[in-house]
């Protein structure tokens, strides 16, 4: 860890010196300059926790330090003094952006109390610029794994409508990344500085989801005993993420579209409308086309989520990206688990690429997670996998039917062949798909004309 600097500026040598000692003594390293030019200099040479400026100065004041130090050092507490004359002038310098002011003559336990605030402001705020960095390069999307023809294709729609306000319906399997792609779409747009804020509509009671997004007053209920803001005000000039938005009950439907059509919301209880900016981002797992068919998702509102949509792949489709995964999460959990594994060896790794993944990518970072903690060597193997991987692959080969004696129609048996292969490969449409010669497009049509789903 490095040592704290301090910068000293003041114009009397030996009032410079006095403070130099004081500092040095609770073990800060210590720069001085006589002057704003001598400063700017410093400044511009190192990186410094906090400054001590004196207010009035030959050749340019404290004030104009100030500003040109925020300018380079933004995080930088500045500490201004001031004689007690000039103390109006110190409070101007507040407003401008300076940490706080001490009086000449300088008391020395005042002095040390408000350089060691001030030291801590400055290492929270680097800190909190790190965290942002860090978390703004998380979600770049270029930095999303996704080398695979499907994935390429959902990173262009992403970079898109980032720069939009639209709302987004994201379509994908459990597990597939679908909040990783809201972070996104946030974290790229212009949005990126206000709130992203999100809730699971499949994992609260109606009741208690409508408290959460919309609020409610004090009163408006037996337990509210004070007033609460929802996640639509919360989320004001941010994004709000709905997950599995075809799990909302067919009530609640309808406020989310007033809240949508009209850009307000009222709470619980409430009798004023709220104006809300907010940016909707929704995502299922569901055929909602298929809920509206059957009532339990209203068509307005669909249409309302849909302006702009895509899917994301599930992992057994884009298999090409697993590699790479792998080592993210090799990666990942080297520093979370204090781990130095170096990789995975390739019978594992293709154990992982012939499995298939029915969790999708939460799933292999389940996965490789437990073979980081497991592995004691440097390479991950086969030891450290889970049964489940141990299945053998489907292999292209031929497929045992039987017909009966009585004949059997075309139809029927087409229907038995799909039926049969969509068994074999444990309802994978891609396996069954290779199984069968054909392409993932045409094995979803040819299931839906013959009404075959998923057995229980």
């Amino acid at each position: 860890m490095r040592e704290c600097n301090i910068l000293i500026v003041d114009d009397e040598k030996g009032q410079r010196e006095i403070l130099k000692t004081i500092i040095q003594g609770e073990g800060y390293e210590v720069m001085t300059a006589s002057n704003e030019r001598e400063a700017l200099k410093a400044i511009g040479e190192g990186v410094f926790d906090a400054i001590l400026t004196d207010l009035k100065m030959p050749g340019g004041d404290g004030t104009h330090l100030l500003i040109n130090i925020l300018k380079e050092m933004p995080n930088t507490s500045v500490v201004i003094m001031t004689a007690h004359g000039t103390i109006d002038s110190a409070v101007e310098a507040m407003k401008l952006g300076a940490f706080d002011y001490l009086t000449k003559p300088l008391e020395r336990n005042e002095l040390l109390v408000v350089l060691n605030k001030a030291v801590e402001k400055t290492k929270l705020l680097n800190e909190n610029t790190r965290l942002r960095e860090q978390l703004e390069d998380r979600f770049k999307i270029e930095n999303i794994i996704g080398k695979d023809g499907k994935m390429q294709e959902v990173l262009k729609i992403i970079k898109k409508v980032s720069n939009s306000n639209s709302t987004v319906l994201i379509f994908g399997e459990s597990g597939t990344g679908k909040e990783l792609a809201a972070k996104a779409i946030h974290h790229n747009s212009p949005r990126r500085d206000k709130p992203f804020m999100d809730i699971n509509c499949a994992a609260i009671p109606e009741t208690l989801l409508e408290s959460e997004l919309f609020g409610y007053e004090k009163g408006a209920f037996t337990g509210a005993s004070t007033r609460k803001m929802g996640l639509f005000e919360s989320a004001n000039g941010g994004t709000l993420f709905l997950d599995e938005i075809g799990d909302m009950g067919i009530g609640l439907q309808a406020r989310l579209l007033r809240a949508i059509q009209e850009r307000e919301i009222r709470r619980i209880g409430g009798k004023d409308n709220i104006k809300i900016d907010v940016r909707i981002i929704s995502a299922t797992n569901k055929n909602i086309e298929g809920e509206i068919k059957e009532g339990r998702f209203r068509e307005d509102l669909y249409y309302r989520l849909n302006v702009i949509a895509f899917r994301i792949p599930p992992l057994r489709e884009r298999m090409g990206d697993l590699p790479e995964l792998v080592s993210f999460f090799i990666s990942k959990y080297n520093k979370s688990l204090g781990k130095k594994i170096n990789g995975i060896s390739d019978n594992a790794l293709n154990l992982l690429i012939n499995y298939s993944w029915p969790g999708n990518v939460r799933q292999l970072e389940s996965v490789i997670e437990r073979a980081v903690l497991l592995t004691d060597g440097a390479v991950i193997g086969t030891d450290t996998l889970p049964p489940e991987i141990f299945n053998k692959p489907i292999q292209i080969g031929k497929i045992d039917f039987d017909i009966p004696n009585d004949g059997i129609s075309f139809e029927e048996l087409e229907r038995e062949v799909l039926l049969k292969t969509m068994r074999k490969s444990n309802w994978v449409i891609a396996k069954s798909a290779q199984l069968l010669g054909m392409s993932y497009r045409t094995l979803q049509y040819r299931l839906n004309k013959f009404g075959i789903k998923r057995e229980s």
